[in-house]
């Protein structure tokens, strides 16, 4: 047998492949007989069983490699520096706390793995300098369940505890508890990944100088929650359809300071940006459409919005928690230079804003918080009508100093689809008016 290790470190005897299906004894011999730096590949086949990959060496899935296990402990733990392991299926099959490929050394590369789960698919623990890259991560548990056969208690896809400067890169997370989940952990990136059906799309807490960029959250409770963090990076994300929650934001900040919100799209949620406790940061360049409420604010304080975009949201902005109920003044924060869809300014000098500051209408978000059936006329031209009439406290309104005459992000498409939508939305509850007046007069005849 030790004669055919050199021929199996290289390729692999067709001898063996019917000993490769049953278990991952052959994967253990594999590694035992590599030196450090080399690449070592796996014949096709199905695995059973879990392994410890100890030895700083290249670990490559030829073909279909599929190593399962449902014992009790991760089923691939990597031990070594600058181990790595590629092109192969992993499937976690044990409901416990453990993971499908457990990380406690440095500079690993992970990459091409697909991984179903019924614990945590990743695990980082005082993992620092690893890398992630096209991998896919989904939840194990069955997808036709009901009921009391469903299993509730899911975990994270990715998962980071005290792990620092890793780079997770253009993974695919799908039902999981958390997609993308870092504690405690610094100056990572998380960066072109996609994740649906989730809690939290990308979560941090009490992390520093993180980069969220350009990743995609789609239907999940939170496309991201930022919390506890320092002097973080949150840029070019899209975070759309977190809207069948009643805790459901696009983006959330919550216990945020000295970080830079820029560029990204917060589309169709429940509530487009969320900011709570959260000071000195900047928010720019944004778009914020269609959601129930653009922007919403409770207790921050000293934080800039400017150059972002307002289309189609059903209440644009609300301040809860602060001093007369503003987003400028008692908190210091400075609103200016957006654009709101709903307003119409004057620029008589040309410069694209509007020489009149744009005070926002309070009336339609308390009329439907008392009473939320009232959300059906939303801009219909009863609706802005009583609006129009609506002037108690007006100097305790939010407000824009300067807002945009047009948007400022020209280059998408989202006001023309706002507009389209809004027409659409406004047609109905129209329609709706002229059917309940139609219903009540001939049931009335008709009694």
């Amino acid at each position: 047998m030790l004669a055919l290790l050199p021929s199996l470190v290289n390729g692999f005897d067709p001898a063996m492949v019917h000993a490769a299906t049953s278990n991952v004894s052959l994967i253990e011999r594999l590694i035992a007989g590599a030196k450090d730096g080399e690449s070592v590949r796996i014949p096709p086949g199905t695995y059973e069983g879990r392994f410890t990959l100890n030895r700083s060496i290249r670990l490559v899935g030829e073909g279909t490699v599929t190593i399962r296990s449902d014992e009790g402990e991760s089923t691939v733990a990597i031990t070594a520096k600058g181990a790595a392991l590629e092109g192969i299926r992993v499937v976690h099959d044990a409901k416990d706390k453990n993971a499908a490929v457990y990380v406690a050394a440095d500079e690993v590369k992970l990459e091409s793995l697909e991984i179903s789960t019924k614990g945590y698919g990743i695990l980082l623990r005082k993992a620092n300098r690893v890398e992630i890259g096209k991998s896919q991560v989904r939840s194990l548990d069955d997808a036709n369940a009901s009921g009391s056969n469903r299993k509730t208690v899911k975990r994270n896809g990715i998962d980071l505890f005290d792990s620092h400067q890793n780079i997770i890169t253009g993974n695919t997370v799908s039902n999981m508890n958390d997609g993308i989940y870092l504690e405690s952990s610094n100056g990572n990136v998380v960066s072109g990944n996609a994740i649906d059906h989730s809690r939290y799309g990308v979560h941090c807490m009490f992390t520093k100088q993180t980069v969220v960029k350009d990743n995609h959250g789609y239907a999940n409770v939170t496309g991201a929650m930022i919390m506890g963090v320092n002097d973080a990076v949150v840029t070019g994300n899209r975070f759309a359809k977190q809207s069948e929650n009643v805790n459901s934001q696009g983006l959330l900040l919550f216990d945020v300071h000295t970080s830079r919100v820029e560029g990204n799209l917060v589309e169709g949620n429940r509530v487009g940006l969320y900011i709570e406790q959260s000071t000195d940061n900047l928010l720019q360049n944004n778009q914020v459409l269609r959601n129930f409420t653009g922007i919403q604010l409770l207790d921050a304080e000293n934080n800039r919005f400017t150059n972002n975009d307002f289309i189609g949201n059903v209440i644009e902005a609300e301040a809860t928690g602060s001093k007369n109920n503003q987003l400028t003044g008692s908190k210091n924060n400075q609103l200016t230079g957006n654009y709101w869809d709903a307003y119409r300014g004057i620029d008589s000098d040309g410069d694209g804003a509007s020489n009149t500051a744009y005070a926002i209408n309070p009336f339609f978000q308390q009329l439907t918080s008392e009473t939320p059936a009232y959300q059906l006329f939303f801009r219909s031209p009863g609706m802005l009508f009583l609006e129009s009439l609506f002037e108690t406290n007006r100097n305790e309104w939010a407000s824009d100093a300067m807002p945009l005459m047009k948007p400022a992000m020209t280059e998408s498409d989202g006001s023309d689809a706002a507009g389209t939508d809004l027409g659409l939305f406004t047609a109905g509850a129209c329609l709706l008016l002229v059917s309940s007046w139609i219903i009540l007069q001939f049931g009335g005849r008709r009694r």
